[in-house]
């Protein structure tokens, strides 16, 4: 009798990014949102969903929020730093002073009727 025995072999190459460095808020070049990071990105060599070997490795700004991500280099590109009370330029003036739309509860709002037999 022969058996055989078919087992999957999963292998793969990908790359993962851990926050590093100052944290403090930077604003993204792309999406002007306050949530850009420095990191480090490294390339592992998986097997079985197990990292192995490290293959690459570089520091990054990072967007937390549209996924942008830059090459970091000693004194070249560094995104602007938030000022406290930075607002996106698209939103500002459109919400109230605790962040709440100006027309909150004047929109369409649904009502139940029961029918009645």
């Amino acid at each position: 009798m022969d058996f055989f025995f078919c087992l999957p072999i999963i292998v793969g190459c990908p790359t993962k990014v851990k926050p590093d460095g100052d944290q403090e808020a930077r604003i993204c070049p792309r999406c002007h949102n306050a949530a850009m990071f420095s990191a480090k990105s490294r390339t592992w060599f998986e097997f079985c969903f197990v990292p192995l070997i490290p293959m690459n490795s570089k520091h990054v700004w990072m967007c937390g929020i549209c996924q942008l991500q830059v090459n970091m280099q000693p004194g070249q590109w560094e995104p602007q730093l938030a000022q406290p009370g930075y607002q996106h330029p698209q939103l500002q003036g459109q919400y109230g002073q605790y962040g709440v739309s100006q027309n909150a509860g004047y929109g369409y709002q649904p009502s139940y009727t029961q029918n009645q037999k």
